[in-house]
């Protein structure tokens, strides 16, 4: 594999000795054998700071989530706790509400000092399909620890709808790390003032533990709609399908009138997709992460899919006035948010590397960029 940057002038030698590493490193790690795979690793897999990950043939329905511990694999765990097992060769189901642990198609074999970290790509989330990192030997999900040797796997717990995936379907991402870079407020501030991470249009952007997103309840100039929330009995959703399902099979609109004038009632364990009050942008120098869930700002979950690629709302990269947009859970009792109230926080890191590859440049299929309220990419406009 090999590609040209998209933005020559800006392309530099490994200028940051820590840091998230870029496009261009992870074509030389899968050259070097330290991300393998059965299957060549493709290029379309390589995304501007990390590495889209594929299911493999076969998966297993389980009792329970679980963690293999210190001293366990997950194969050893699955012993114990495995159901049933079926092949995905040819498309499988899984349904919601279950629990489903599938081998993945790359393996590791990871030099001291690299590290990782996983999340579900913006179209599982963005269909309330839970999906975490397993690696052998842990007691994190979503965290590949550094120097790690062996196979990864995928918890998959589809929560609203039921979907058909098959092998080399891609429902979770991967970014490696060397070192232990900062990702101190202090430097976001300072972003903040020379690039403008975030534009709220009005009022102060507040940095304290990352910068923080609020939700938009008042729609947008052309429309009162303010977000979908999700039907709960539907038809299957292919993964693998993109623009072939009605939005109207699958969600109810939220406007701004029914949303009580900038209110909104989460009902538990319902699903809405709803959109960040800031335009969000991240440097072509940074990665972002949106944290998930933070007990302190209410008991609901947002972002299920945090990774935000360098260039993302970016004006150089087409960017400019692109919203988060945020997968909202509330959990245990019904919760009301207003608008403009703080619902999570964007933490940005520092790139070791430019990335030869740009988020929504180049045509490397970035089907975000530019968004405001936007359902994942398997629904037709």
């Amino acid at each position: 594999m090999h590609t040209e940057s998209m933005f020559p002038e800006l392309a530099t030698p490994l200028t940051r000795s820590t840091g998230i590493l870029a496009s261009q490193a992870l074509i030389e790690m899968a050259a070097a054998g330290k991300i393998s795979s059965d299957l060549p690793i493709t290029e379309a897999q390589v995304q501007p700071a990390s590495l889209d990950l594929r299911l493999g043939a076969v998966a297993y329905r389980v009792q329970a989530s679980f963690l293999p511990g210190p001293h366990s694999t997950v194969l050893d765990k699955l012993k114990s706790l495995e159901m049933h097992q079926f092949s995905l060769i040819d498309g499988a189901v899984l349904e919601k509400g279950c629990v489903y642990i599938v081998p993945l198609q790359e393996t590791l074999n990871l030099n001291s000092g690299i590290s990782g970290t996983a999340n579900p790509k913006s179209s599982t989330g963005r269909i309330d399909v839970f999906t975490r990192l397993l690696t052998d030997f842990t007691s994190e999900f979503e965290t590949v620890q550094t120097g790690y040797k062996g196979p990864l796997y995928a918890e998959i717990s589809p929560r609203t709808f039921s979907i058909v995936v098959r092998q080399g379907s891609s429902l979770n991402q991967v970014r490696f790390r060397r070192g232990t870079p900062p990702a101190a407020d202090a430097a976001m501030r300072r972003l903040q003032e020379t690039e403008g991470l975030v534009d709220k249009k009005s009022g102060p952007i507040d940095i304290k533990h990352g910068v923080a997103i609020s939700v938009n309840l008042s729609g947008q100039k052309d429309s009162d709609l303010v977000g979908y929330k999700a039907k709960p009995h539907t038809s299957l959703i292919d993964v693998d399908k993109i623009g072939v399902c009605a939005i109207g099979d699958y969600w109810d609109p939220v406007y701004n009138s029914s949303s009580e004038n900038g209110r909104l009632i989460l009902n538990p364990d319902e699903f809405y997709i709803l959109m960040s009050k800031e335009y969000v942008s991240v440097p072509l120098d940074y990665a972002a992460e949106m944290r998930a869930y933070d007990t302190k700002v209410g008991e609901f979950r947002v972002h299920y899919a945090g990774f935000f690629d360098p260039g993302f709302g970016h004006a150089a990269s087409g960017g400019q006035g692109t919203r988060a947009v945020l997968e909202v859970r509330s959990h245990d009792v019904p919760f009301l948010i207003e608008d403009g109230q703080t619902v999570c926080r964007l933490i940005y890191e520092q790139m070791t590397q430019i990335p030869e590859k740009i988020y929504g440049a180049g045509g490397i299929g970035s089907n975000y960029q530019g968004q405001a309220l936007k359902l994942s990419k398997h629904f037709r406009s």
